[in-house]
């Protein structure tokens, strides 16, 4: 009797505990690797900062999560978990229609206990090192260390990363920065409002901030919020899958690099949609390609896809290191892979609550929106939505 195929996945964040699921629910052999001593990834708040606030110190202390203490969903409570295990209420909890970033960590523990994944994690090493065995596609090695630096070393068939991507701040080259006077941070290290408060009422000519549009402030922060890099310093492929300007790639449908699947694969990439959703598709998808289930296309068909794909993000005058956002391009990628793993589509009532919510993102129209959209105003847009799906 052959034995199940043995997958590593590296991260217990939202990602790597939902393919770790559909692994096993396929008869795979999982193994997670987890750095920290607790899942949940970025959904886990650590009050300590990097040691560099910018970020730009290679050699810096880094905190893998950028949750500051007050953060709260910008997605509602139905859009917050899977598809089949949806985000519950709990008596003693935050019962906010956008709840706090505890109890999106709640949501994820408990959704560990009750499929059996602890058991998969190993909880306190870092994935130093990932390659393939020279010849061969199938085998991998996986080198991992633990905070003490004991070594391990093994051979597993596939690799799923799904290690997140809002940990390394991405910063802009500003001249002139290296001498400005006043602190700076990334939004990465932000994490309280009380260090920031009382700062407008004492400035000087050295902490003039100018703009490209002529104008200019005097200031004594400033706070970039300008996002994060996919960082995988562990991943060698001998330049098969480069980072440039952010562009993962070759990945096909943002998972699958052409020349090294489906050995090799990312978990939760894409941006700008719903989020755990999307990342359970990907992660059903992946399993059955992995269990032979679902067949990927030709090396040769998966390459020419993502190369007519950079063509048309070139073309409609996306920057690059726009590759992976999925705006206004989410509803059929997620149901490209419903299809692919032979489920409907998502029900529309999911699309029309996910652009009420980011309509007052993207247009500024209405401030503490998630305080005045209580349950009754989502109900209303479940209802209306399957009325015109009927």
């Amino acid at each position: 009797m052959s034995h199940p195929l043995r997958v590593a996945v590296i991260g217990a964040g939202v990602a790597g505990l939902a393919v770790a699921r559909e692994l096993c629910r396929e008869g795979l052999d999982v193994v997670v690797f987890e750095k920290s001593h607790h899942l949940g990834g970025t959904w886990r708040y650590d009050q300590r900062i990097d040691s560099d606030p910018v970020g730009s110190d290679p050699n810096r202390e880094v905190v893998h999560t950028s949750l500051y203490r007050s953060l709260r969903t910008n997605l509602p409570r139905q859009l917050m978990g899977f598809l089949d295990y949806p985000f519950p209420d709990r008596p003693d909890g935050d019962s906010r229609t956008f709840p706090g970033h505890e109890e999106v960590l709640w949501f994820l523990n408990k959704f560990a206990d009750e499929f059996g994944l602890l058991g998969l994690i190993r909880f306190g090493w870092e994935v130093v090192r990932v390659e393939r065995v020279a010849g061969r596609r199938d085998s991998w090695v996986v080198e991992s260390r633990t905070c003490d630096s004991v070594l391990s070393r093994e051979i597993v068939g596939a690799v799923v990363v799904c290690s997140g991507h809002f940990t390394q701040p991405r910063v802009p080259t500003i001249p002139g920065m290296e001498k400005w006077p006043g602190y700076q941070i990334h939004s990465h290290n932000y994490r309280v409002p009380e260090p920031f408060r009382d700062q407008v009422k004492c400035v000087s000519e050295d902490r003039l901030v100018a703009f490209d549009d002529g104008s200019s402030v005097y200031a004594d922060v400033i706070l970039y919020c300008t996002g994060y890099k996919h960082q995988y310093p562990f991943l060698e492929t001998n330049g098969i899958v480069t980072i440039e300007d952010n562009r993962v790639g070759p990945l096909y449908k943002h998972v699958f690099p052409p020349a090294l699947a489906p050995w090799l694969s990312f978990i939760g990439i894409p941006e700008k949609d719903i989020i755990f959703q999307m990342t359970e598709l990907q992660c059903k998808w992946v399993a059955r390609v992995l269990s032979g289930k679902v067949l990927l296309p030709t090396e040769k068909e998966m390459m020419a896809y993502v190369e007519e794909y950079y063509q048309q993000i070139e073309k409609d005058g996306f920057p690059r290191h726009m590759t992976h956002y999925l705006h206004f391009k989410e509803v059929g990628y997620c149901n490209w892979l419903a299809a692919e793993v032979g489920l409907l589509p998502r029900e529309p009532w999911r699309e029309e609550m996910y652009l009420e919510s980011i309509k007052p993102l993207l247009l500024g129209t209405l401030e503490n929106y998630r305080d005045q959209w209580d349950d009754a105003h989502w109900n209303a847009i479940i209802k209306d939505a399957s009325l015109t799906q009927k």
